[in-house]
């Protein structure tokens, strides 16, 4: 991928605001657009692609403007994977993950924690990855004086090889209690497996991890003083913030599969020889299909757009998070992904029905988008989110925290 067109994002002057910076994505956006099709099916590690979201300052967007972040908050960050995933849904989905990490210290941590972290990753420009995969129960933690010892095997890892640092879980033993920790991903003891050979997604780097010994300072655990966890409703809101990020990648692809298709459409369809028309774009059912596709694309969006912003009142006040305030917000965000799920599915499905037979030739690399859809959002299961919306609207019923709800 040729990165010569992003040289001068370094000497210009850093976004300031929320415009500014999703602007600054939709610039990134378009140069990762210019060979999608070609990296996806070669499947190549992204080095060269996240060190264009570092150059263009993307990575440290939640840091701390005094150390070189971007001062931004979740509703722009969730923005900003949208137009990134248009592009590229790979992509998208990396950078939306190391927000999710990089914002963990402060899910979990305590305040002196998560703002070392924080104003650490923003100076350095750290690319998170994650071995937090919560149906794999191998990973086991050790005390060994003030160390804690990682052993075991997640079975994804998603940033993996591409990442600086690698966030870190497991239970610690004798006791039911997670332990989360940061670690440099080049950690003596922590192996990246190049085993994520998936039909979409390809350029996440999702693979396993093998953890043999990895050691960290008890003092890294997030949230623990004096090797004591301290709770907060706060912590499980883990769960709904990353599900939001879930739904604007999908909603990003979307846009994208509509995009390209629509290009696709004016330029190189044919109309049909029995249909009267003589450019495909005259054709009355491919005037309704887009017209269709669009108006669901923009609805999704506008509740995404909307339940980020209540998601983001919570942010800004952590202590005063509630059960109840906590729990409509989980539904409001299962309501938003069921609803993103259906929509760019349909959406990276229904491309060909208006785009005609050529456009299925692998060149084109429109299959790439339903690929990726359809990879993640088998995540878990879209009937449970739909079955936490309807509880709550025949019985009340807010969803109890877990690992997926």
């Amino acid at each position: 991928m040729s990165t010569a067109t992003n040289t001068d994002w370094q000497t210009r002057p850093a976004p300031a605001t929320a415009h500014e910076w999703i602007a600054r994505a939709a610039e990134v956006a378009a140069v990762l657009a210019t060979d999608a099709a070609a990296r996806d099916h070669a499947g190549a590690t992204p080095y060269a692609e996240v060190q264009l979201l570092k150059d263009a300052g993307l990575v440290t967007l939640l840091g701390p403007t005094g150390h070189g972040g971007g001062g931004q908050d979740w509703t722009t960050a969730y923005r900003v994977v949208r137009e990134i995933a248009k592009a590229d849904g790979s992509i998208g989905q990396l950078l939306g993950y190391h927000y999710l990490w990089f914002w963990a210290a402060r899910l979990v941590g305590t305040r002196e924690q998560w703002e070392h972290v924080e104003a650490q990753a923003s100076r350095e420009r750290w690319f998170f990855g994650g071995a937090v995969n919560p149906r794999d129960k191998e990973v086991v933690v050790t005390e060994d004086g003030d160390d804690l010892v990682y052993t075991g095997r997640k079975s994804f890892s998603t940033g993996s090889k591409v990442s600086d640092v690698t966030v870190l879980e497991g239970v610690l033993e004798g006791t039911d209690q997670h332990v989360f920790a940061i670690v440099p991903s080049d950690s003596e003891g922590l192996t990246f497996h190049d085993d994520w050979d998936n039909i979409g997604q390809r350029l996440t780097e999702s693979g396993g991890v093998t953890l043999d010994g990895v050691r960290t300072p008890w003092s890294s655990a997030a949230g623990y003083v004096d090797n004591v966890f301290q709770p907060r409703v706060y912590n499980t809101l883990n769960v709904p913030t990353i599900q939001l990020v879930f739904v604007n990648f999908y909603l990003g692809i979307a846009g994208g599969a509509l995009e390209t298709a629509a290009t696709y459409t004016r330029e190189k369809s044919r109309s049909w020889l029995h249909g009267g028309y003589e450019r495909a774009v005259d054709e009355p059912y491919v005037i309704d299909t887009y017209g269709d596709l669009t108006a669901k694309l923009w609805a999704a969006e506008a509740l995404a757009d909307a339940v980020a912003a209540e998601g983001q009142r919570l942010h800004d006040d952590p202590d005063a998070v509630t059960e109840k305030a906590r729990g409509d917000f989980e539904v409001r965000v299962a309501a938003v992904k069921a609803r993103a799920t259906d929509v760019a599915l349909e959406i990276s499905s229904q491309i060909f029905e208006v785009t005609g037979a050529r456009s299925t030739a692998t060149s084109e690399g429109l299959d790439r988008f339903w690929r990726n859809v359809r990879t993640h959002t088998l995540h878990d299961p879209v009937a449970y989110k739909r079955r936490e919306v309807g509880r709550w609207v025949l019985e009340g019923e807010l969803p109890e925290p877990t690992w997926y709800s």
